[in-house]
């Protein structure tokens, strides 16, 4: 596994230091890189994705295992010396994809898809806290191969994905990843676990996909109800009757324990998706909601 002088010297090879503007911060504590493989449970030959591989601390710790890695980096200088170390070490276990992770913000890189192709997955990574949530979303709404995701990111946006009903910070992603799979905290991590040190604290989650989730298995639905989902809280101070006259006006048909005038963060992931459900049936039906 990498030390923190191999991790300068690799950055000395691809020619620059850590890039403020790509989030590099890279995590050196060997005990939480391991604390974060062994939470994703993840054994010989399964395949993982990793996002903003740095100069590769994980993706070693990865291979030793015999995990096979797909990788996606963003920086051209540290890609090349990816190729170098770890591409001819590990030709059949290691791919790297040269590039950003998403191809728009709702869309997986496409070569990323193409590799990973149909195949069940898990996302390990010390992902870039500029993409994590935009990147979470798309892979547990869109790729029902990912089965599991632990990853380290800043510690605020990591407590949205278990943040309960009532809570300032509960929100689209929160509910997202509650109806489709569970949520568990694996570690808080200070800034000097990191070289060189973030302004923020930093977290350890997992969220691995409920194999019946609450949003059903039709994964087509999950987008849509992504969508109505993020429009409900873009009005998350009004009654839900308020956020509905774009969505459907005259809607009437509330489900159970949904009341027009609570506010959307008053009510449970699961009622917001029976409500979601209820606004997609009156608009497929084309009634007079």
């Amino acid at each position: 596994m990498q030390t923190l002088s191999e991790i300068k010297e690799l950055l000395d090879l691809a020619g620059h230091a850590p890039k403020k503007a790509l989030g590099q911060n890279f995590l050196f504590d060997h005990n939480l890189i391991n604390k974060l493989i062994d939470a994703s449970g993840v054994t010989e030959s399964d395949l993982v994705l990793e996002v903003g591989p740095g100069t590769g601390a994980l993706t070693v710790a990865l291979l030793d295992r015999g995990v096979r890695v797909v990788a996606i980096e963003l920086d051209s200088g540290l890609a090349g010396v990816l190729r170098e170390t770890l591409g001819s070490k590990f030709p059949n276990q290691f791919t790297l994809i040269e590039g950003d992770c998403l191809a728009t913000k709702r869309a997986l890189n496409v070569d990323a898809v193409r590799v990973l192709a149909d195949e069940e997955f898990k996302l390990v990574a010390n992902l870039p806290y500029h993409a994590a949530t935009p990147l979470m979303i798309t892979l547990m709404t869109k790729h029902p191969q990912c089965t599991g995701a632990f990853t380290t990111i800043q510690r605020e946006v990591a407590q949205r994905f278990g943040a309960g009903c009532g809570s300032k910070i509960y929100g689209t992603v929160g509910v997202i990843a509650q109806c489709l799979g569970d949520v568990e905290h694996i570690a808080t991590l200070p800034p000097s676990c990191f070289w060189p040190r973030p302004e923020v604290t930093s977290a350890m989650f997992g969220w691995t996909r409920s194999e019946k989730p609450i949003a059903g298995d039709d994964w087509q639905w999950w987008t849509v109800f992504a969508d109505l989902t993020q429009h409900f809280f873009m009005s998350r101070r009004k009654k839900i009757s308020s956020a509905m006259k774009k969505l459907a006006p005259g809607f009437s048909h509330y489900p159970d324990g949904v009341s027009a005038d609570e506010r959307i963060d008053q009510l449970t992931p699961m009622q917001i998706e029976s409500l979601c459900r209820s606004v997609q049936a009156a608009r497929d039906s084309g009634e007079d909601c």
